[in-house]
C-alpha cells in the first residue's frame, strides 16, 4: 500500500513538474562551446607521469583561445581509480594525484578571468567500494550507513545479480557498473513487498543519500563550479523503466539550483532526452551510442574497432562521416528530429564528436578536412557543442595498449595531450616514459600544439576559426530554429538552416571525398547567400531552383542577405 501511495504521489507531483520545465536556461549556454578535459592525460605540472589540476590552470590561455567557453573535467575526486576515477571514495576532496582543493579553486578563478566555466562530473549512482559510507554500509551491525547501498537481506539468496561473500553483513550488494562500484540506494520504483530490503524513493535511507548528494553539489558550487554533469544519470531509482521516479530527484535539484544557484547548469549523461530533459529537467543531455543506436551511423557505424577500415567489405555498413558518400544521414536525422522536436522547448541535445568513452578518436581513418566537417555539424546542429582535448589538433587513437584503470579498449582515446614535438613525451610530462599515465603517441608525425599554431591552415587554427564564426551568428544560438533542406540516404550534401531573430543561416555539408550536387527549393533565397565560412560559390540559380555544388570534404556556413 505504500509504495502504490508514493507511486500516485509522485505521478501528480511529477505531471506538476513537467508543466513547470519550460523554463528558461541561464544566458550563457545558447553561445557555449564546451572543452572536455581528461585530467590525468591533460598536463602534468609536478613531473609524476600525471596529469593534474594545476595543468589545466597552467593551459588556461590555450584553451581560452580555442573559443571555448567552458569546461567539462572528468573526475577528479579521491578514488582507488578502479574505474579512471568514476568510483569515488570522498566526494569531498581532491586525489592527491590531481591536487588540492585550492587547486580547483584557482582552476576556476583563473577561468572565470577569461570567461570560462567550469563543470565537474558528478558521479551520483554510484561509489567506490572503499568509500567510507560503503565501508560502514558493509558491517553488520546497523548504523547511520547501512540503507545508503542496496543490500539483499540473505546471503544464501540466488534470485538477484548481487555481490556476495566478501563483507560481514548477511546478505549481498548491488553494484551500478564494476564490481567495486557499489550502487547507491535511491530506493525501488515499486518495491516488491516480498522483499523488505527493497526500499521506496521517500524511505529514510534514500532520502539521506539525495541529501547527500545535494550536499556535495553545493559543495563544489560554492568552490567555483558553475554546473555539473551527471555521470549515468538515468541509472539512480531501480525499476523505474519510465524514468519518472528518478527524474523527481533530478527535478528537484534543478528547482534548488535555480533558486540558489541560478547561473549555473545540469548536464546529463542519459541519452534518453524526452526523460533526461523533458521530465528530469537537465538543460542539456548528451547523444550516446548505447541509448540513442543511430548516433553511431555519424562517425563510427564504418569503424567497429581500431582495427577496422574503410577498404573491403564492411559488414557495419557506412558511416555518414567516413569519407565515401555512401552513409545514410536519414538514420540518424530521423531519430535525432524526433528527440529534437519533443524536447526544443524544454533543452539542448548535444551532438558529441568524442569523448572518454567513445572510440576510435574522431580522426581515426580521416584527414584533416574531413575532421573539420565533423566540427562544422557538431557546431551549427541544434544544441550545445562539446569538443574532446586533443580532437582540434588531431590526436591519434593509440592502439593496442593494455586497459588502464579500468579503461579496456577505452585506452585509445585516453593518451596524454602533444603539446609540441620534443623528444620529452610531447612536453605532457618531464617524468620518464614508463611513468606516465599512458604512453604518449610513438609516430614521428604525431599532431602537436606547437607544430599547428604556426601554420593558419592547421586543423587547430580552422577549427578556432569555425569556433569563432559560430559564436558570432546569432542563427547558430543552441535555441535557434531548425530546418532540414536537404538529405538523402546514401549521398550528400546535408544542407539545413538555422534562424534566430533577423538572422537565417544555411549550413552546407559533403563529408564525401568526392564532388557532390544538389538541387532544391529555398523559399526565403532570393539571392546568392554571403558566405561566412567554408567553400565559396558553393550556390548558384537554375530556374525556381538553387544548385549547391560542394567540393571532396568540404562544406560552408553561409547567410541569406535581405
Amino acid at each position: 500500500m505504500k509504495s502504490i501511495l508514493f507511486f500516485c504521489l509522485l505521478f501528480i507531483s511529477g505531471s506538476i513538474y513537467s508543466q513547470n520545465m519550460k523554463r528558461p536556461a541561464p544566458q550563457w549556454l545558447l553561445n557555449a562551446v564546451f572543452y572536455q578535459v581528461y585530467p590525468q592525460s591533460f598536463y602534468d605540472t609536478n613531473g609524476d607521469g600525471v596529469g593534474d589540476l594545476s595543468g589545466i590552470t597552467a593551459k588556461m590561455d590555450y584553451i581560452h583561445s580555442l573559443g571555448v567557453t567552458a569546461l567539462w573535467i572528468n573526475p577528479f575526486f579521491v578514488s582507488p581509480f578502479n574505474d579512471g576515477g568514476y568510483d569515488v571514495a570522498d566526494y569531498y576532496k581532491v586525489a592527491p594525484r590531481y591536487g588540492t582543493n585550492e587547486d580547483f579553486k584557482l582552476l576556476c578563478s583563473e577561468a572565470k578571468k577569461r570567461g570560462i566555466r567550469v563543470i565537474f562530473d558528478l558521479v551520483a549512482g554510484h561509489t567506490s567500494w572503499d568509500n567510507q559510507w560503503f565501508i560502514e554500509s558493509a558491517k553488520a551491525e546497523r548504523n547511520k550507513y547501512s540503507d545508503w547501498y542496496i543490500w539483499t537481506d540473505n546471503v544464501w539468496s540466488e534470485r538477484y545479480d548481487v555481490i556476495r561473500g566478501i563483507y560481514p553483513r548477511f546478505g549481498g550488494y548491488l553494484p551500478n557498473f564494476f564490481v567495486s562500484q557499489p550502487a547507491l540506494n535511491y530506493g525501488f520504483a515499486i518495491p516488491d513487498p516480498n522483499e523488505p530490503w527493497q526500499l521506496s524513493p521517500n524511505d529514510p535511507g534514500p532520502m539521506a543519500v539525495r541529501a547527500e548528494m545535494r550536499k556535495i553539489i553545493k559543495f563544489w558550487f560554492d568552490l567555483g563550479a558553475d554546473g555539473f554533469r551527471a555521470d549515468m544519470a538515468l541509472s539512480l531509482v531501480k525499476g523505474d523503466l519510465k524514468g519518472d521516479f528518478t527524474a523527481k530527484i533530478w527535478q528537484e535539484i534543478r528547482t534548488w539550483m535555480e533558486t540558489n544557484y541560478p547561473d549555473n547548469v545540469l548536464i546529463g549523461e542519459g541519452g534518453r532526452p524526452s526523460i533526461s530533459i523533458k521530465k528530469a529537467g537537465f538543460h542539456i543531455d548528451f547523444t550516446l551510442p548505447w541509448n540513442m543506436p543511430a548516433y553511431n551511423s555519424l562517425f563510427r557505424k564504418s569503424f567497429p574497432n581500431e582495427g577496422g577500415t574503410k577498404e573491403g567489405v564492411d559488414p557495419y555498413g557506412f558511416s555518414v562521416f567516413d569519407g565515401s558518400g555512401h552513409g545514410n544521414i536519414l538514420e540518424f536525422l530521423d531519430e535525432f528530429t524526433k528527440h529534437y522536436e519533443e524536447v526544443k522547448e524544454y533543452g539542448f541535445i548535444s551532438i558529441v564528436e568524442g569523448n572518454h568513452d567513445l572510440h576510435p578518436r574522431i580522426s581515426y581513418g580521416r584527414t584533416n578536412n574531413e575532421i573539420l566537417q565533423v566540427f562544422l555539424f557538431t557546431l551549427t546542429m541544434p544544441g550545445v557543442p562539446f569538443l574532446y582535448y586533443g580532437d582540434e589538433i588531431g590526436l591519434k587513437s593509440v592502439n593496442g595498449l593494455p586497459g588502464k584503470e579500468g579503461s579496456y579498449d577505452r585506452s585509445s582515446v585516453r593518451t596524454p595531450m602533444q603539446w609540441d614535438n620534443t623528444e620529452v613525451n610531447a612536453g605532457f610530462s618531464t617524468a620518464s616514459k614508463e611513468k606516465l599515465y599512458l604512453p604518449i603517441d610513438p609516430d614521428e608525425n604525431r599532431p602537436a600544439v606547437s607544430q599547428e599554431e604556426k601554420d593558419p591552415l592547421s586543423l587547430l587554427n580552422q577549427t578556432r576559426i569555425l569556433i569563432s564564426t559560430k559564436k558570432t551568428c546569432k542563427a547558430l544560438e543552441a535555441d535557434a530554429s531548425w530546418k532540414l533542406l536537404y538529405a538523402e540516404r546514401g549521398k550528400m550534401p546535408l544542407i539545413y538552416k538555422r534562424t534566430k531573430d533577423n538572422q537565417t543561416i544555411i549550413i552546407a555539408i559533403n563529408p564525401s571525398l568526392a564532388n557532390v550536387e544538389a538541387t532544391l527549393k529555398i523559399d526565403d533565397l532570393n539571392s546568392i547567400p554571403a558566405t561566412i565560412w567554408g567553400q565559396n560559390k558553393a550556390f548558384h540559380k537554375k530556374g525556381d531552383f538553387w544548385i549547391v555544388t560542394l567540393g571532396p570534404a568540404s562544406g560552408g556556413i553561409y547567410e541569406i542577405t535581405k
